[in-house]
């Protein structure tokens, strides 16, 4: 991007074991819960890279997103387990420039092809569940007793359908 725009303060990086202390400190300040060793180890797999991002404003870790590929019925979904910024760094675009990436990384992908993204939202966070519909996701259902250890512990659950690009013809 050659323009200087207010998006191009914004970049993004793969997690990787070398900037995986980074992510555990940024989710132990943006999340009430705790993840698993399992979660990490997850997070830094190859398959995963393009989905596995540290989000970087002027070049400092603000935020993360982190998915999963989950494969049902020969269908791939992404489900988005994390994204969150840092509150100073909120309401700067950071959280829609992320999306995009994530939407345009979901659709370039193609071993699998993946159909759609999903995620669960608290059913308190109604910013949260605006924010993604917002950007297409609509609401699929209600997923009682989600949350385990937090309150309240229904989650609503939130899908966006992935188009694949049409191939331009000349």
């Amino acid at each position: 991007m050659s323009l200087r725009t207010p998006s191009s303060r914004v970049s993004f990086a793969a997690v990787t074991p070398n900037n995986l202390g980074t992510v555990r400190k940024l989710n132990s300040v943006l999340f009430p819960i705790k993840y698993s060793e399992k979660f990490y180890s997850d997070i830094v797999q190859p398959d995963v890279e393009d989905f596995c991002q540290l989000i970087y404003y002027n070049d400092i870790p603000v935020g993360t997103m982190c998915c999963r590929v989950e494969e049902k019925d020969g269908q791939a979904k992404l489900y988005l387990m994390t994204l969150a910024v840092l509150a100073p760094y909120r309401s700067r675009g950071i959280g829609s420039q992320s999306l995009q990436h994530l939407i345009d990384a979901a659709v370039a992908h193609t071993k699998p092809k993946i159909t759609a993204i999903y995620l669960h939202v608290q059913v308190s966070n109604d910013d949260a569940k605006k924010f993604y519909e917002r950007h297409g996701f609509k609401e699929t259902g209600l997923y009682e007793n989600y949350y385990k250890k937090i309150t309240p512990h229904d989650a609503w659950i939130l899908q966006r359908d992935i188009e694949a690009k049409a191939v331009e013809v000349q």
